[in-house]
């Protein structure tokens, strides 16, 4: 963890194309966006010279509100933050610089996006800190009427990818708080271990309760509480929590998802509480809890937040943590819990937050990390459609041939029009288990997992082309007997409002119920599927799209090259499969 807080040379080569991008779309004004500066001074820093996180998250909140209420034209107010993940620290003199903008606006809610760099104005270095999510909603009128938004109108590649996306993650936000029960209910949370040594700490020393009086300093133009100022707080006594265990000063590494419950007002007491709720090897997770009261009245519960938190030695390496007792019952708990959120935070963090390419081929799946899993495969189809660069190889009676050439990664594109609804297209491609009677490239699909009613784990066995030659990898290879077979993930997602496509994505996963077999070579896909989008005279606009791995690429490259046709045929034989079954 330590190169978190070194500009590494790969950093810095990414930094720099991120922000070539970026200077080739300025000239696209978006009207939603806000850009903040601050040059950190002393007393925006921690005793390390460094900028503290809860002043940092009160500028996030602030770029981020005023992005929303320049969309919305009305007040809006913090309802959630995705997680936050800081790679870097910032110091005294160096230069924050944040953007927000919406990227898409729902009924009476909209995603924002926040980008946070750091400008080094003695060397001209610029660095990313931390990107984040957050989920604003407006209030209502004076006579309690809700306000509809307007929707957001993509203007450049990026923002199309973000827009298309947004609708995936608010899904995943949605059901956010069934995965730890979920996870919990399946009893594949270790137990508490109660043998812990004579030098762990009891959780109870860590507790932490503070209380703040929120004055008008502290409150935004709508007289509540500033959302920023109440993670600041919050953060506050995170911090001496985690000190108060490790007995040094903490390093605060990631924020988990979390949600504003209710509105807080001037004149308000927030109670503050926080303990550490587990501690690993090398880091510690701390919850805390906002309450409000006012002179009378019951506790009202606004937030919680799940922190964890890193010791770094002098060479920057996290240092190994004492081990926590738990306290009986509500102690064991949170421990339990602790322990599960840990799995979760690691399927987020290397599912959702990385590229699709940098996602391990045939991630192994289970109920725990199904969400994840699904939004990554849905996400990266959505990416990959919304690519700009596309070029048209070759072209026979209106089915076209596109292909895509990124470092080293060649996809491919085939699209054509057919007279059939959207809806009836998707319902009928959907059912994967139907293509092998019109795609000769699929020999066989069988259902083997039923997900959810949007999520299907299908066996496919195909002719191998591995040891093929030129021409047709089917006649080439089943003359040799090699058939090859994938366990694909299928993700199916209806449009989530209007101009959105229907989608079905497919990825490779693996299930330890079927390993390899023998006398099938066993093929992975990175990401493949089709798009459905409704056009003129109730038609349909089908694009499939694959990201072509090793076993999949022989099949198409000679149709790229110009040598054969097959892709026009397969296409054509699923128009007719659409056309028939039209009905």
């Amino acid at each position: 963890m330590s190169d978190a807080f070194q500009m590494s040379s790969r950093t810095s080569d990414c930094l720099e194309e991120e922000d070539g991008e970026e200077e080739e779309e300025e000239e696209n004004y978006n009207p939603t966006e806000v850009k903040m500066s601050q040059i950190v001074m002393p007393c925006h820093s921690n005793h390390r010279q460094e900028l503290s996180v809860g002043q940092l998250l009160k500028w996030m909140d602030s770029a981020a509100c005023l992005s929303a209420e320049r969309h919305a034209g009305s007040p809006c107010v913090t309802a959630s933050m995705d997680d936050i993940h800081f790679e870097h620290t910032i110091s005294v003199g160096q230069v924050v610089n944040i953007r927000a903008k919406v990227n898409r606006a729902f009924n009476t809610s909209m995603e924002v996006g926040i980008q946070v760099n750091c400008e080094d104005l003695f060397s001209d270095r610029h660095w990313r800190v931390c990107h984040a999510y957050a989920t604003f909603v407006t209030q209502r009128t004076s006579t309690g009427q809700k306000v509809t938004l307007k929707p957001i109108v993509p203007l450049t590649q990026k923002e199309q990818v973000e827009y298309s996306v947004a609708a995936e993650r608010r899904r995943v936000r949605m059901v956010h708080d069934d995965i730890i029960k979920d996870l919990l209910s399946n009893e594949s949370v270790q137990q508490v271990d109660s043998s812990v040594g004579p030098n762990a700490v009891a959780a109870e020393r860590t507790r932490v309760e503070s209380v703040e009086l929120v004055l008008p300093p502290h409150a935004n133009h709508q007289v509540n509480t500033f959302g920023g100022q109440i993670m600041a707080w919050m953060v506050n006594v995170a911090t001496i929590a985690a000190s108060r265990l490790s007995q040094a000063h903490p390093t605060l590494r990631a924020i988990d998802m979390f949600t504003f419950r209710g509105p807080s007002q001037v004149g308000d007491r927030l109670l503050l509480k926080a303990i550490v709720n587990n501690a690993f090897r090398n880091s510690m997770e701390v919850g805390v809890r906002a309450e409000a009261y006012h002179e009378e009245g019951p506790n009202r519960h606004i937030n919680s937040a799940f922190m964890t938190f890193e010791v770094l030695d002098d060479g920057g390496k996290p240092r190994t943590l004492p081990r926590i007792r738990p306290e009986p019952l509500e102690g064991q708990r949170r421990f339990q819990e602790a322990t599960a959120r840990k799995k979760i935070r690691l399927d987020r963090k290397y599912i959702i937050s990385r590229t699709q390419g940098e996602v391990p081929l045939s991630v192994p799946w289970d109920p725990t990390n199904q969400v994840y899993l699904s939004f990554n495969n849905v996400s990266a189809l959505k990416m990959l459609a919304a690519r700009s660069s596309w070029r048209l190889s070759c072209e026979k009676d209106q089915v076209q041939l596109y292909t895509l050439e990124q470092k080293s990664m060649l996809s491919f594109k085939i699209e054509c029009e057919v007279d059939v609804p959207a809806h009836r297209a998707f319902d009928l491609l959907a059912e994967l288990s139907n293509r092998p009677s019109w795609d000769s490239h699929y020999k066989k699909c069988e259902l083997i997992q039923l997900v959810d009613n949007d999520d299907f784990i299908y066996r496919v066995v195909t002719p191998s082309v591995r040891h093929g030659a030129m021409g047709s990898p089917t006649a080439a290879n089943q003359a040799k007997g090699i058939l090859q077979d994938f366990i694909l993930l299928a993700s199916k997602r209806k449009p989530c409002g209007s101009g959105d496509p229907y989608v079905i994505a497919l990825r490779s996963v693996s299930l330890p119920t079927h390993p390899p077999t023998e006398g099938y070579n066993r093929g992975e896909v990175l990401c493949a599927g089709f798009t459905i989008l409704e056009t003129k005279d109730n038609k349909s606009l089908i694009s499939y799209f694959n990201q072509a791995s090793p076993e999949v690429l022989p099949y198409i490259s000679t149709d790229i090259a110009g040598l054969s046709s097959s892709f026009y045929h397969t296409f054509c034989s699923c128009s007719q499969y659409l056309t028939r079954n039209r009905l």
